[in-house]
């Protein structure tokens, strides 16, 4: 299986998530995807902090990378992006809809995170989701630090159970998990 044995000729309902760690590749790698989609918009999830320089320069590569005809979305709202843009979506990544909810009560965020996956789940476009594993190293000693950790390996459980195709990537290497996976009972 490589990348070009995935279709997108259909995009409804479509979900693609690529995971993966620090540096894996995962955006490179949805980037590479997406680019056969017309009409697509690429949604950054992140504030902008201009006083972090280190952040900038890595909004600055993606940037660099990114076709001229893709439309640029920069917001901390996904809830308000999925229901008004109705076109080809590519979101990196999910790691910033979390953060926005860290504060919140877990009733709070249970309802946000439910409010995603349906939104998700009606789309009728493509859509590339961009997600962080997280969890495969220390344990953090900070409950912001856990809090994010658990609510992103909940998040991104359900993405895997709606989305069509799920890949990792680790390495600089891409795999297709569907394949070579069994989903754990629940």
């Amino acid at each position: 299986m490589n990348a070009n044995d995935l279709s997108i000729s259909d995009y409804s309902s479509h979900i693609i998530f690529i995971t993966g760690g620090t540096k894996s590749g995962k955006s490179e790698f949805a980037e590479y995807l997406a680019k056969k989609v017309k009409n697509l918009s690429y949604v950054a999830l992140s504030e902008k902090n201009l006083d972090d320089k280190e952040w900038q320069d890595k909004i600055d590569s993606h940037r660099k990378r990114r076709p001229k005809d893709w439309k640029l979305i920069e917001t901390t709202d996904l809830l308000n992006t999925l229901r008004h843009d109705e076109g080809p979506l590519l979101i990196d990544s999910i790691g910033g809809f979390v953060m926005e909810s860290l504060e919140k009560e877990n009733n709070v965020w249970a309802t946000k995170m439910n409010s995603l996956i349906g939104h998700l789940i009606k789309r009728k476009s493509i859509t590339f989701i961009v997600g962080e594993q997280v969890g495969w190293s220390l344990v953090s000693e900070y409950k912001v630090g856990n809090t994010y950790i658990e609510r992103i390996g909940e998040l991104q459980k359900r993405i895997t159970k709606i989305s069509k195709d799920n890949w990792l990537t680790i390495n600089g290497r891409a795999i297709k998990i569907d394949k070579i996976s069994i989903e754990i009972p629940s």
